[in-house]
């Protein structure tokens, strides 16, 4: 194999591949990245055995072939490379040559057949959604995925696709969050699959916002994102997923209109005097009026008022600040309508096809 590239161009899909790789795999293999010829270009490869993902990019192919190679060392070597163009050719017993005229490292590579198999999705429905849009579904559900490991389908977003409807849904018990658009093509066939929370995050890593369509392939227990230059294929969590249709309240009249960067701020500085034994921040609804406050014994007190629309009873009602940051945070909108029925019961935020739950907090 010989080709000359690009540094810039090699260290974007070097990163682009690299991150699922952990340093602690029990297989070395799994610490290289396979590098093999195509007919325009070269396309880079990385697995963990869960998830896998490959990069295309064009370079000049002198002759073709197929090496892995150390992926951190490969990548600290073009890090540093001090030309612009890169030279990479194998040689005898999986040496690979990096040089130019004026530079030249030597390392050594193992051989393509040690390196795992990729699954193929011959003949499986495609449906394909704007990569724009998954990533805004994906930013408002990801946060609320579980970590818990006795909990194991909760470790990963239902992706749910019915009568041409795209349904992502997370929740780690304490909040759920909904996030539902149409596609433009009407598949005949359901979807249900549930994807890990470390194939999320390279989704949401690599999706674009002014780039085209993501094409979304499900086999057996497996499922491929097609980007274009990008694919990233991951197994899929088995299990079934909780019936959240069930925990979705009816629609309240009972809401409190408020600016939502203003609210955000505000919870923000309430959560700085938050401990471990003292999460809640207390919100306090009058009419037209919310009152943000935070008492924590033997560290200090917040108090904090600020406008809204309100007509309904006073309540008073405390959340773990964080469940309210991370929801704020992910909304563009100006304004949010929070749905409140009473200190016991959660509060609700609705907007253009995406629902958020929150269980409330004992304010000690």
């Amino acid at each position: 194999m010989k080709f000359k590239v690009k540094k810039d161009n090699l260290v974007s899909s070097i990163q682009t591949v690299q991150n699922i790789i952990t340093s602690k795999s029990a297989l070395p293999i799994l610490s290289n990245i396979l590098i093999e010829t195509q007919q325009f270009g070269i396309r880079l490869t990385a697995t963990d055995l869960d998830i896998g993902i490959t990069c295309a990019i064009p370079v000049d192919i002198q002759e073709p072939g197929a090496i892995t190679i150390p992926a951190k060392r490969f990548s600290d070597i073009i890090k540093e490379f001090p030309v612009d163009m890169v030279n990479i050719t194998t040689k005898k017993n999986n040496l690979v040559v990096i040089d130019s005229d004026l530079c030249q490292f030597k390392i050594m590579g193992l051989a393509k057949e040690e390196f795992p198999k990729l699954p193929e999705f011959k003949d499986k429905k495609v449906v394909k959604i704007k990569q724009s849009t998954l990533r805004e579904m994906l930013g408002l559900t990801s946060f609320a995925v579980s970590f818990d490991e006795t909990r194991y389908v909760l470790n990963g977003i239902l992706f749910k696709i019915n009568k041409g409807i795209l349904t992502l849904v997370s929740t780690d018990g304490k909040r759920l969050a909904i996030a539902e658009r149409k596609l433009d093509v009407d598949l005949d066939a359901d979807i249900n699959i549930i994807v890990p929370i470390k194939t999320i995050h390279e989704l949401i890593r690599n999706l674009k916002e002014d780039a085209g369509d993501v094409s979304i392939v499900v086999g057996n227990n497996q499922s491929l994102f097609d980007l274009g230059g990008v694919a990233i294929v991951s197994r899929l969590i088995e299990g079934e997923f909780p019936d959240y249709k069930q925990v979705v309240p009816p629609v309240s009249d009972n809401k409190i209109k408020i600016e939502r960067n203003l609210f955000l701020l505000a919870v923000k500085r309430a959560s700085l005097l938050s401990t471990s034994d003292y999460q809640a921040v207390k919100l306090e609804v009058f009419k037209n009026k919310l009152v943000i406050s935070k008492s924590t014994p033997d560290v200090g007190e917040f108090y904090e008022e600020m406008a809204a629309e309100y007509q309904g009873k006073e309540l008073v009602i405390g959340f773990n600040p964080v469940y309210l940051i991370d929801i704020l945070k992910n909304l563009n909108d100006d304004f949010v309508n929070l749905e409140l029925i009473d200190g016991e019961k959660p509060g609700v935020i609705r907007i253009n096809g995406y629902v958020y739950i929150v269980l409330p907090m004992r304010i000690n």
